[in-house]
């Protein structure tokens, strides 16, 4: 399996690519700020076609630059209903003390393609993988996690957005967030995934289920 992340714009916030290898179809995970740029070099590098994006959540940082890809790559942009409506208004998933003027240049509008996950999750079939995506609400209502590859594998890989990060548990402070969701998800998380599991993070360094502390 192939991976490239990196992190991007005035949020230093995360976006992966997840392949089968070069040359293959592509899943692009979180593309915020400034990302677009990124993905593209990487695409071209690698020789992928890009075939979904894949959102986490829905604050602005981890969607800001959907539509551009979306547009260019004439994909769709997967992400929960629940934070569906944070495409077209950032704004209302974020805390009345945050900077509005970071939010100046975001799109304030949905992909033209968008395909809503599962309410409770399931299973995704790409080309490029087929994906289980784990619904971890407690960050926001529609938080997902993303399972790249078999689930009894002693290494699955686990985009798991702002929920779990490699210091531990994500926050549960803003709009719509819910601590006692949030530690649920995670027991559902450490319940089910094997210590090997390769964290694909929002945000900062990857690291492994097991060194995040939760199992």
């Amino acid at each position: 399996m192939l991976v490239l992340s990196a992190a991007t714009g005035k949020f230093g916030t995360n976006v992966h690519i997840v392949a089968p290898g070069r040359g293959a179809p592509c899943l692009i995970v979180d593309p915020g700020h400034d990302a677009a740029d990124a993905v593209v070099e990487a695409v071209r590098a690698h020789r992928l076609e890009p075939e979904a994006i894949l959102i986490t959540h829905g604050h602005m940082d981890h969607t800001w630059d959907a539509v551009p890809l979306a547009r260019r790559y004439g994909i769709p942009a997967w992400i929960h209903p629940a934070d569906r409506y944070q495409f077209g208004a950032p704004a209302k998933g974020l805390p009345d003390t945050f900077p509005r003027e970071l939010l100046v240049g975001h799109p304030d509008q949905e992909p033209e393609q968008v395909a809503e996950i599962p309410a409770d999750g399931g299973e995704l079939d790409f080309a490029a993988m087929p994906v289980t995506v784990l619904h971890t609400p407690g960050h926001t209502g529609g938080s997902v996690m993303f399972r790249f590859g078999d689930a009894d594998a002693d290494a699955p890989v686990l985009a798991t957005g702002d929920t779990l990060l490699a210091g531990g548990r994500g926050r549960a402070d803003a709009p719509g967030a819910s601590p006692a969701s949030l530690d649920a998800s995670l027991r559902t998380v450490a319940a089910t995934c094997p210590g090997g599991t390769r964290l694909l993070t929002g945000h900062g360094p990857a690291a492994t289920l097991s060194q995040t502390g939760i199992r």
